[in-house]
């Protein structure tokens, strides 16, 4: 069996400047190569994970598989490389000294004084290890390179720890089987508007002063530089100008690894990291990368989709959402235009308070095509989406719920249909009359950490528009959600009109609710968002997508095919129907950014 080899991502100067998309890039390249890929992301927070995280603090928290609540970061990897990651390929301080600790207690240590430096470092370099072999793709075929982003930047206090486990780490594998990748700023100052090279140099300086020396040194700038400056980081910093790579702001990061390889970066792990490809590649090497590109850039025709949320002040709080409206876009044929909502802003009580930002909220959903209310947790806002849902439900305006979108569309279908004017969420109410959404038995109070119901489980569909969309009857769908719809009630809502036409295995968990006699208004329970991807992208953003185009009734009449003239603004009525699944352009899955700026990875 072949060594694994193992690139560390580094970042400097400031914190987002897009570690994320590049190491997500690297793994890109090598798939390409034919190579399995697999991804660690590092963050050197004392957290255990990301669950209890505001998403002010770090954006979404975002759900895998096997339920691990993890950075965003997670979910780049995850679409741009289309593997299946689990919660031990995030790394926090906080699960590697609970570890240590807990082998303390047991004796493990054998009395010894149980120290940073050798036991949490060598905990973290045995985690890598363990972690890196596991495979992550469907056929189980095991990775041969790792890629590991160390969060943060080179110099902060908390990821000494890690830095220091990495450079004890490239003498245990070996030189040919690690290499450090090191991404930093190169500021424009508008005052001179030249390239400033010192940051870039200082943040080197360190990381050697810590004892690891880059091989690639990645130099981020808002405008491409010139090759004057490449020379210039390559004089200061102990590389080779072929080791200094550019990456400028792209109009999309599907450029970003198009990027690295014309600037030869596969040429250089080739070497040395020892990895015995043919070179140089064929001429058409990453041709459908660039064709998906290509066809990225060349969308025109808008939708307009509001986005009714609680955290819109940061928008990677909603970042895997905004991705899978994008895929859905691709598919579709549409440019996505998005516009934020903050929930208060629609509640009567701001019409008073701040009449000026009311009326803004609401002349924003008026002017959307479609809306999609998106998770939350706590009371703020949330009779701003019950006003969303009820202004979609009675003007036939498409409508996406998710999570909390689910109750919230619940809740106000029983006030306004049902005339239970007392209708609400025990979670905002405990002692209301009519409990519509409850909390279940997987949720403990009081103890906030890993208590929801999470990962990926099964929902059996009715026919209805979601079992054409997903074109299956059972489902498996992610899941990151503490109450849930109050059976008691089911029968008299679906009476109404509010149709379940979704449920888990046992029947007694309502996941999918829809509106009968109206285009799309469609709520789940679960997060459809987390396996989005580019060219196949998640079945209810599909539909919320085509049905404000007005495109869905004729998508679905059609068998579930979309025509090229819908996937395009090239009207031809003559061409053939090809269905979505034959869109994939390319092998691995990449991941749409918010204009194509790799600050914070979105």
């Amino acid at each position: 069996m072949p060594e694994m080899k193992y690139i560390l991502v580094t970042g400097g100067v400031i914190s987002g400047v897009g570690k994320g998309v590049i190491a997500s890039s690297f793994g890109t390249i090598l798939k390409s190569c034919g190579i399995d890929v697999t991804s660690i992301k590092i963050d050197p927070y004392i957290n255990i994970d990301a669950g209890t995280f505001s998403p002010y603090e770090h954006g979404e928290v975002y759900v895998l598989d096997d339920g691990g609540e993890v950075d965003l970061d997670l979910g780049n990897y995850e679409r741009f490389l289309d593997i299946t990651l689990h919660r031990d390929n995030n790394i926090t301080t906080g699960k590697i000294y609970q570890q240590v600790i807990e082998r303390e207690r047991r004796g493990d240590y054998l009395g010894k004084t149980v120290q940073v430096i050798p036991h949490i470092t060598d905990a973290i370099q045995e985690w890598v290890q363990r972690v890196a072999a596991i495979p992550v793709t469907a056929d189980n075929t095991p990775p041969r390179v790792c890629i590991v982003e160390l969060g943060g930047t080179i110099g902060d206090i908390e990821g000494m720890s890690f830095v220091e486990a990495f450079r004890q780490f490239q003498f245990r594998v070996k030189r040919e089987n690690f290499c450090c990748a090191h991404v930093s700023l190169v500021p424009v100052p508008k005052s001179t508007g030249e390239p400033k090279t010192k940051p870039t140099q200082s943040s080197v300086r360190e990381l050697r002063g810590l004892g690891l020396s880059p091989d690639l040194i990645l130099c981020r700038s808002e405008k491409p530089i010139n090759h004057s400056v490449k020379e210039k980081v390559s004089n200061f910093c102990h590389v080779a100008p072929e080791q200094v790579i550019c990456i400028h702001d792209l109009t999309s990061v599907y450029h970003v690894p198009l990027l690295m390889e014309a600037q030869g970066v596969v040429k250089y792990l080739n070497e040395r990291l020892q990895l015995n490809m043919t070179m140089p590649r064929p001429g058409k090497f990453m041709q459908k990368w660039r064709n998906l590109a290509k066809r990225v850039d060349n969308l025109r025709k808008e939708v307009n989709i509001a986005l009714v949320g609680k955290y819109t002040k940061l928008e990677d709080s909603y970042a895997s959402v905004t991705k899978a409206l994008q895929h859905a876009c691709i598919a579709s044929g549409s440019k996505l235009n998005l516009t934020y909502i903050e929930a208060v802003n629609l509640e009567k009580k701001t019409k008073n308070d701040d009449p000026v930002s009311y009326h803004k909220a609401w002349q924003d959903l008026c002017k959307s095509d479609g809306v999609i209310v998106p998770g939350g947790f706590g009371q703020r806002g949330m009779e701003g989406k019950i006003e969303a849902c009820q202004w979609c439900r009675e003007t036939q305006k498409p409508m996406l719920g998710i999570c909390l979108g689910l109750q919230a569309a619940v809740i106000e279908f029983a006030r306004n249909v049902l005339g239970l004017k007392n209708a609400n969420t025990t979670e905002a109410d405990p002692n209301c009359e009519d409990k519509l959404v409850i909390d279940m038995p997987e949720h403990h109070p009081g103890n906030l950490g890993g208590t929801m119901r999470l990962g990926k489980r099964k929902t059996i569909l009715e026919p209805c528009v979601m079992s054409q969309l997903y074109k299956k009857n059972v489902i498996e769908e992610r899941h990151r959600h503490r109450y849930e719809v109050n059976p008691e009630y089911i029968k008299q809502l679906e009476a109404a009109g509010l149709r379940f036409v979704g449920k888990d295995e046992t029947s007694t968990r309502m996941e999918v609710a829809v509106v009968e006699n109206h285009p799309y208004y469609v709520s789940v329970q679960f997060h459809p968002e987390y396996l989005s991807r580019p060219l196949s992208p998640s079945p209810p953003f599909l539909g919320l997508i085509l049905a404000s185009l007005g495109k869905l009734k004729n998508y679905l009449s059609k068998g579930c095919r979309l025509s090229p003239r819908n996937q395009s603004d090239v009207s031809s009525d003559e061409e053939d129907d090809i269905s979505v699944s034959s869109l994939s352009l390319i092998e691995e899955k990449p991941v749409l950014t918010n204009g194509g700026n790799l600050n914070g990875v979105h």
